[in-house]
């Protein structure tokens, strides 16, 4: 029995997921638009994709875009996402699997799809055909499907053939063939440019050329790609063209089927404990900590109720997988009752085995990444950051945050006397301060209308003006540590110095507060 090999060609790929993510956004006037995805080259933006508005006004791929809006002033230019397209042409690849036992990406805008012994499932390889394309149409994707004994065959008759073409038997792919043009051989441009100089137009044309000619003409071309006699060969089976299927990693799971619908609610914990202590026995034998979980809940009414919660850092500690769960278990309404759960670690990463010392001290409290994780499953993730040291001096501009769960690059920190307030203020308030000039210390401030007299002064710390991002005309800071006579700590500057010649009066500021 030949092979039954399925070539899905999105030819408009890029541009039906813009579309479908536009109608996701509610966004329905973009399709109104004559939209272009662009991608910024060396010699301005060219275009990867057109709209059919964009298309009927001109716009191809390939263009530059100064030279499609010569022909088309309103055209709308958008980046293209060729990461996002990648990842989607993935996810049809493996969602492909549906017609057959394994299917992989095919460049960058088909798959292939092998559905030997499975046509029959679907009432034949016409049916499947037709099955393929109306799934996608319903998705949103232009698909043309084509069916061949080779992959070479059926990626030539999906780019070239006619609508949804079909042939199985291996002896009819020459005739089958024969009407296309080279270029369904997937040769390169400089080797269809000397087919072309040759007087070889189709694939017939190819065919009557004797063997040993094609040998002798192309035999230092060891690329397949630059090798018509080579791709003859792939499309009509005479050697075998290497295929690597794409295997979707199943996450690791535990499930339970309830014998009894779960009415009290309460006794949920139970089970996404138990859940868990299954779980993290199934990491550990896979040597992988969980990053991301998930939890599905069928009700007995067929409705599911799903729950996620992530980690700052890998874990299979059952308790404390089970624990974050506590407060998305809340509100939950089953009034049939739950028969089935399942935890799912759709995220998990490498996590070895670590021996504790044995004359380590026991340890007391919550762990850093513990205590994380429980503030982001409490607060949210947006509410939860970290500061991470940035290459800058001034103090309002040498932080910036990040997400719990992001590691700091490894940089230069500052230096131990170089002390910081714990809280710094976003904006420097002025204030008004009595002292010995012109560089004498502070003895009084007043902040907020309050008059604070000074008891203690550490400092100056000077800090330069950036020079190669701020004006010439910049002005140095002087940092102060002070303490009032009530005890309570500063953190205030002068900003420049009497004579420097870059404005008036040194200013002062207030910046922060000691503990």
């Amino acid at each position: 029995m030949s092979r039954v090999i399925v070539s899905l060609w999105f030819p408009n790929l890029a541009i039906d997921r813009w579309s479908r993510n536009a109608a996701r956004r509610g966004d329905g006037d973009a399709a109104l638009e004559p939209v272009v995805l662009v991608t910024e080259t060396a010699h301005g933006p060219v275009i990867d994709a057109a709209s059919p508005l964009a298309a009927e006004a001109g716009a191809q791929a390939g263009m530059r875009l100064a030279d499609a809006r010569m022909l088309a002033p309103g055209l709308v230019a958008l980046p293209s996402d060729h990461e996002g397209n990648a990842r989607t042409l993935e996810r049809i690849a493996l969602a492909a699997q549906r017609w057959g036992p394994w299917s992989m990406v095919d460049g960058a805008d088909g798959a292939l799809l092998n559905a030997s012994g499975a046509a029959h499932l679907f009432d034949g390889e016409v049916a499947l055909l037709a099955a393929i394309e109306r799934r996608f149409a319903m998705q949103g994707y232009t698909c043309r499907p084509a069916i061949a004994p080779t992959a070479g065959a059926a990626w030539a008759l999906s780019h070239y053939g006619g609508e949804r073409p079909l042939v199985l038997d291996p002896a009819a792919l020459p005739r089958a063939l024969a009407p296309l043009p080279v270029a369904a051989l997937r040769l390169n441009e400089d080797t269809k440019l000397l087919l072309a100089r040759l007087g070889l137009k189709t694939i017939g044309d190819l065919m009557d050329v004797p063997r040993e000619n094609l040998v002798r003409r192309f035999r230092n071309r060891r690329a397949a790609e630059a090798n018509p006699l080579a791709r003859l060969d792939h499309v009509l089976g005479r050697t075998a063209e290497p295929l690597v299927p794409l295997v979707e990693e199943t996450p690791l799971s535990a499930e339970r089927h309830l014998m009894e619908p779960l009415l009290a609610l309460d006794l949920l914990a139970r089970i996404v404990t138990d859940l868990a202590e299954d779980l993290a026995r199934s990491l550990e034998a896979e040597r992988k900590g969980a990053r991301r979980l998930h939890l599905l809940l069928w009700r007995v009414d067929g409705d599911t109720i799903a729950r996620t919660v992530e980690l700052a850092s890998p874990s299979r500690d059952p308790e404390h997988l089970a624990r974050l769960f506590d407060d998305r278990l809340e509100g939950i309404d089953a009034p049939f009752g739950i028969d089935q759960a399942r935890l799912i670690a759709v995220w998990a990463e490498r996590l070895e085995q670590e021996q504790d010392r044995l004359d380590a001290p026991e340890a007391n409290g919550t762990s850093f990444p513990v205590l994380i994780d429980r503030l982001v499953t409490r607060l949210g993730r947006q509410r939860v950051a970290r500061l991470a040291p940035r290459g800058s001096h001034l103090p309002e501009r040498s932080q910036r945050r990040l997400a719990p769960d992001v590691q700091p690059p490894a940089g230069q920190y500052d230096l131990d006397f170089h002390q910081r307030p714990l809280k710094l203020l976003d904006r420097a308030e002025p204030i008004t301060v009595i002292y010995a000039t012109p560089e004498g210390l502070p003895r009084r401030f007043r902040w907020r209308g309050g008059l604070h007299d000074i008891a203690r002064v550490e400092g100056p710390e000077r800090l330069a003006p950036e020079w190669w991002r701020e004006r010439s005309s910049a002005r140095l800071r002087d940092y102060y540590r002070i303490e009032d006579e009530t005890g309570r700590r500063y953190w205030i500057y002068r900003h420049g110095l009497v004579g420097d010649g870059r404005g008036g009066p040194p200013d002062w500021y207030l910046h922060g507060f000691f503990a």
